[in-house]
């Protein structure tokens, strides 16, 4: 056992098994995502700081989205392109558990942020007149600052009950770290990270789905008791791609699940772990600017079109 300790501090990665014919196409498409992803993540947040007719409320809530995309992709996607380039498959254990924390911070935070987004809409549509009373700059950052903190708190207790375990195996059965390998390095009872990890799961998803279902269906019944048709074409408009994104992220995070009840087919399994990554980071931007109004138009103004506003 003490022998194994001392050299478990490396720690050895699945393969992704790939081929030699398609280790490039590989490395460079998902070179060419993750560049991708930075340049419309970070340019959709400088062009709504740079903007001060972006400084609302919705918007600004959208920055801690893509902040949470280039956070949660940075922390996976370098060294999974250095691990192909240089078939290179060793992490630290010290390396693992901060891809481990931060790739389920990822995960969580983008419920949390999505969840916060909600509210915003369901004020904007159901109080219009209060909107700006109650959607304050201190409450935008109180809400950012919640769904983060939740987010870290959560993931933190995870990740902690892992951590105490000690260790009897040097082998991560997954190509990147994640709290289910994290404790599977251990030959000790992991009831407790059973029950926690169940109870991380259905506080998360009932919250994020429960605030989600509530805050649209108010939407919807508002939008059909007054029958405005200005109010229904505003909430068409800036519900749309919140509601898209958070199907999105439903749609990854469960085809995700249900592949783990798949082991006979490990490739589709690690594939659809990148894709969870990869998809929403780059749609996220591209439907947000697409459905919004305002963002859309300062982005083809930047581009240097000339927009005259309907």
């Amino acid at each position: 056992m003490e022998n194994i300790s001392s050299v478990s501090d490396i720690l050895v990665l699945e393969e992704l098994d790939l081929s030699e014919s398609s280790t490039y196409p590989v490395f460079f498409t998902l070179l060419f995502v993750y560049i991708a992803l930075i340049i419309t993540n970070v340019g959709v947040v400088v062009i709504i700081i740079a903007e001060r007719s972006l400084h609302e409320p919705m918007y600004l809530l959208f920055c801690n989205l893509s902040v949470n995309d280039i956070l949660g992709n940075t922390i996976l996607l370098p060294h999974l392109l250095f691990d192909m380039l240089f078939k290179n498959r060793l992490i630290s254990y010290s390396a693992c558990v901060t891809q481990t924390f931060g790739a389920h911070t990822y995960g969580s935070a983008s419920h949390t942020i999505l969840i916060i987004m909600a509210i915003d809409r369901y004020v904007a549509i159901c109080n219009p007149l209060r909107y700006s009373a109650i959607m304050t700059k201190k409450a935008v950052v109180t809400l950012s600052v919640s769904a983060w903190a939740v987010a870290v708190v959560l993931v933190g207790v995870l990740v902690s009950l892992s951590v105490r375990l000690s260790r009897c195996t040097s082998v991560i059965p997954n190509f990147y770290c994640d709290n289910a390998s994290l404790f599977k390095l251990s030959c000790e009872d992991v009831s407790i990270n059973n029950i926690y990890g169940l109870f991380y799961t259905v506080i998360l998803l009932s919250s994020s789905i429960g605030t989600v279902a509530v805050t649209y269906i108010r939407i919807a019944i508002t939008c059909w008791t007054k029958k405005n048709a200005e109010l229904n074409s505003k909430a068409i408009q800036t519900c749309a791609s919140h509601l898209v994104l958070y199907l999105i992220l439903l749609l990854t995070g469960f085809i995700i699940v249900i592949m783990h009840r798949f082991p006979e087919y490990p490739f589709l399994r690690r594939l659809v772990a990148i894709l969870f990554h990869v998809v929403p980071a780059n749609l996220n931007p591209i439907i947000y600017g697409i459905q919004t109004k305002q963002l859309r138009l300062k982005i083809l103004q930047i581009f240097g079109r000339k927009i005259t506003p309907s």
